[in-house]
């Protein structure tokens, strides 16, 4: 089995033929790309921040249970509350994680499921983990007495919200087969 790197090519955004002014032009737009670090950075720690207040949230909610033995309607409630936040800060990790693959760094070891390789990588991911926070937002209402007759509505807007998503990831999306290989991984050959 021989390996070898493709896509590490040296490259340059100067032209040996264009005038110093452009090239120089060339050098700072290419530059402008890290300036999507602090946005990644910036959501990476808003997921980690709901990610942990979700959790809490989900102790604290054992605890009442054990310690005052909550009914079961409130428990439910409050427990896709915590789901909610844990699932929020899954959409900010997986903005922070894209961005910061699709500008700064597209080699960055993360998990098969959470590769980007363009923005409509990004999108689809992100659609997924809307409609999962839709339908958790939906349970709550349906499950919660104090809103039982929205329920209806409720359901009607996210089915409608949903069917949105759902086409507008149809009609934006590309063919799989026609997106170029990443660079920079290996291959074996």
């Amino acid at each position: 089995m021989c390996v070898h790197l493709t896509g590490f090519e040296p490259t340059s955004t100067a032209r040996p033929n264009a005038s110093p002014t452009l090239n120089s032009m060339n050098r700072i737009l290419a530059f402008t790309r890290y300036a999507v670090f602090i946005p990644a950075i910036a959501s990476i720690l808003g997921a980690i921040l709901l990610m942990v207040q979700g959790s809490v949230a989900m102790v604290r909610v054992g605890i009442d249970v054990v310690n005052e033995g909550t009914k079961l309607k409130l428990t439910i409630v409050e427990v896709l509350t915590a789901v909610d936040a844990i699932l929020l800060g899954t959409v900010l990790l997986v903005i922070g994680y894209g961005l910061y693959e699709l500008f700064i760094d597209e080699d960055l070891e993360v998990p098969v499921w959470l590769q980007v390789h363009d923005l409509d990588d990004l999108k689809s991911k992100l659609i997924g983990v809307v409609v999962a926070i839709i339908a958790v937002i939906f349970v709550g209402v349906y499950v919660d007495s104090n809103r039982a007759s929205d329920v209806i509505s409720y359901g009607v807007g996210a089915g409608a919200l949903v069917a949105g998503l759902a086409f507008f990831s149809y009609a934006t999306g590309k063919d799989p087969s026609q997106k170029p290989p990443k660079k920079g991984r290996i291959e074996q050959v």
